[in-house]
């Protein structure tokens, strides 16, 4: 467990609390005094038991400058989604299109365990492609049509615009 200040305690209850806070609202769907007292105190006790677990940002994450770029990340990954999705649509459907699958790696410049694991999972989650492993700031993907060997070539075609991103969020 990581050695946190008090101020860094504080500031990750608060954030975590905030969104479950937020996510209590959305699956009770109700604003009644009863309902949000019983999400208060339960989202509060959640919150406390896992500072050091579950919540990795301080409120420093909620910047508005930050908040612009993760709103900019979002529109990244969907275009990126489209886009892969018509091209692995493209080879199911026209099964003379050449596929080369293979495993690329690359290395990151993202420094924290958590950015590395959205780097991984918007990865994993455009089709075609799939975060293999993770090790320290090396990433081994698993391409459906390998284009290129060359590591920085391949981190191009895959990761560099959401790693561009997500070094000014994180």
């Amino acid at each position: 467990m990581e050695n946190l200040t008090l101020s860094d305690k504080l500031s990750r209850f608060i954030l975590n609390w905030f969104f479950l806070m937020i996510v209590w609202i959305a699956f009770t769907s109700s604003f009644s005094g009863q309902e949000l007292i019983v999400g208060v105190i339960t989202t509060m006790v959640i919150s406390l038991l896992s500072i050091s677990m579950f919540t990795c940002c301080t409120l420093a994450i909620l910047s508005p400058i930050r908040i612009v770029y993760m709103l900019w990340y979002f529109v990244v990954f969907f275009v990126a989604l489209i886009q892969s999705n018509f091209d692995v649509a493209r080879r199911v459907l026209s099964p003379s299109l050449p596929i080369n699958p293979g495993i690329v790696k690359f290395k990151t410049k993202l420094t924290t365990n958590y950015s590395k694991m959205v780097l991984a999972n918007s990865i994993t989650l455009t089709p075609g492609t799939l975060t293999v492993d993770v090790i320290d700031d090396t990433f081994y993907i698993h391409w459906i049509d390998v284009k290129t060997t060359d590591p920085e070539k391949a981190f191009t075609e895959i990761a560099e615009s959401f790693e561009k991103i997500l070094l000014k969020i994180f």
